[in-house]
C-alpha cells in the first residue's frame, strides 16, 4: 500500500470558485459545471459526468494539460474532514487509471464533494 500511495497522481483545491467560462469548450451535450476549485495554477470542474483538471505547465504556463476522469472509472473512494490540527480535508479515489489524492484547503467542504461523487456514481 506504501508503494501505491507514493504513486499517487495528487490534486490541492485551494478555494471554490465560479465555473471558469472555457470549461464549456470541453463540455459535451447535457453535462454541466456542479463545482469549480481554484488549484495552484488553474482550475478542477466537477460536473454531472466527470471530474476536470486543467493543469498549467511550464514557466509561461501556455502549455496546458486538462485531466478528464469520468465518475464510471472510479472504483471507490474516500473522503476525510479535516480535524483540530490538521489543516486538510482528503479525498482519495481509487481508478480504473490508478489512484489520485485531493487536499482540500481548510474550509472548503469536503461532503460536497461526497456528494457529488455518491451521486454520480451510485445512481
Amino acid at each position: 500500500m506504501a508503494n501505491e500511495a507514493n504513486n499517487a497522481l495528487t490534486w490541492i483545491f485551494n478555494g471554490e470558485i465560479a465555473p471558469p467560462e472555457d470549461v464549456n469548450s470541453i463540455l459535451i451535450n447535457g453535462e454541466k459545471a456542479i463545482y469549480a476549485y481554484k488549484t495552484i495554477r488553474d482550475y478542477a470542474v466537477f460536473t454531472n459526468k466527470r471530474l476536470i483538471v486543467k493543469d498549467a505547465q511550464g514557466i509561461t504556463g501556455k502549455k496546458v494539460e486538462i485531466y478528464s476522469l469520468p465518475y464510471s472509472s472510479i472504483n471507490m473512494y474516500s473522503t476525510e474532514n479535516s480535524g483540530h490540527l490538521d489543516l486538510t480535508s482528503e479525498v482519495e479515489l481509487w481508478t480504473r487509471a490508478g489512484h489520485i489524492k485531493i487536499s482540500l484547503r481548510k474550509g472548503l467542504d469536503v461532503r460536497k464533494i461526497d456528494r457529488i461523487l455518491a451521486m454520480a456514481i451510485l445512481k
